[in-house]
């Protein structure tokens, strides 16, 4: 898309919910050895994830996000003009989830419902969706919701991905008011990688079959199936290193900012070695890097806005804050805005 500017649109309110089943990296002996172990905890920095009940799904993480901001502030359902479900995780292929969520939270049957189906920058194409709503005299305030469980659709036994992925889910209110002032974003495609990031079997071009659902043995040692999330790790980390330092500061530059004005960063918690690596690119204050990755993994869309809850003490009222994230497709991108006068509530657990 190019770069985009807004005047006063913003957050108002925003929490996130975690499962409370705790996965522990150093407890996954069965198939890694404690010294491949340590050595991703090095890299990464994931201690611990969070695993969703297998009764439960993404949705109702965010459920649980929305109901928190509807008895916790002055935002009540009918106050809600427009939805917005970001997943790679739906309840069915079809109804949309968002409908279901709708009825579900007690919004009004005006309420616009979308369903948007994206991976790790699914928080920031979500905002940039609410951002462009907000423009309209109709639309007042967006329920933004993004929720992955992942470990649905992940392998314990792949090398990649079976100590990274965890789940989580949010919820943000999106209004508007002159205190948001001026927000800016980059958002980028690249469809020439679908390969780096792809779970093959489960949709209409490899429909989901016994054969699909086989786990099988790869080059590399993992055992996954052809639903299960495959990931090559080192194609994802040369394109973002590559791509998401010139990104960010080619939104400096159009947004007139300088790396040193940024209040503080919620980078996509892909893995610590990425982040540091880009810090340095950008020559951006390591003090002023939040992390959640240690707690929680690498929640896809999620990560961002977990990130910034878990930091939440440490955020200011009219803070600066810059986002960046890269996932599945390949899709980028940068965000910069300031928190004014939102609501930040604690983490919940389902």
């Amino acid at each position: 898309m190019g770069l985009t500017k807004f005047n006063n649109v913003g957050i108002k309110a925003l929490t996130a919910t975690v499962p409370h089943r705790i996965v522990k990296t150093r407890e996954l002996t069965d198939f890694f050895s404690k010294e491949a172990i340590e050595k991703f905890i090095e890299a990464t920095g994931v201690e611990e994830r969070r695993f969703i009940d297998s009764d439960k799904c993404a949705s109702d993480l965010c459920y649980q996000s929305a109901c928190k901001i509807f008895d916790n502030t002055n935002i009540k359902p009918e106050d809600i003009d427009m939805l917005i479900f970001v997943t790679q995780m739906p309840d069915y292929k079809s109804p949309e989830t968002s409908v279901i969520l709708q009825n579900k939270l007690g919004l009004r049957q005006e309420t616009i419902c979308y369903d948007v189906n994206t991976a790790c920058t699914g928080f920031i194409r979500g905002l940039l969706m609410g951002y462009t709503f907000l423009q309209l005299s109709t639309i007042n305030n967006v329920l933004l919701l993004a929720g992955d469980t992942l470990s649905k659709l992940t392998s314990l036994q792949d090398k990649s991905t079976g100590m990274l992925l965890g789940d989580g889910g949010m919820a943000a209110v999106l209004s508007k008011g002159e205190q948001y002032g001026e927000s800016y974003f980059s958002l980028n495609t690249d469809g020439a990688y679908i390969d780096s990031v792809l779970i093959p079997a489960g949709g209409s071009r490899i429909m989901s079959s016994m054969e699909t659902l086989q786990p099988k043995k790869y080059e590399d040692g993992s055992i996954r199936s052809l639903e299960q999330v495959n990931m090559q790790g080192m194609d994802v980390f040369s394109y973002a290193i590559s791509v998401l330092p010139k990104d960010i500061k080619r939104l400096l530059s159009f947004a007139n900012k300088d790396i040193n004005d940024i209040d503080k960063f919620a980078f996509h918690q892909a893995n610590n070695f990425m982040t540091n690596l880009i810090v340095k690119k950008v020559k951006a204050d390591k003090a002023k890097i939040m992390h959640s990755i240690n707690k929680y993994g690498n929640t896809a869309g999620v990560s961002i806005p977990l990130t910034i809850v878990e930091n939440r003490e440490k955020i200011n009222k009219g803070d600066s804050i810059l986002m960046n994230a890269i996932g599945a497709g390949f899709t980028y991108g940068t965000v910069l805005l300031n928190v004014a006068d939102c609501n930040i509530l604690e983490i919940d657990e389902l």
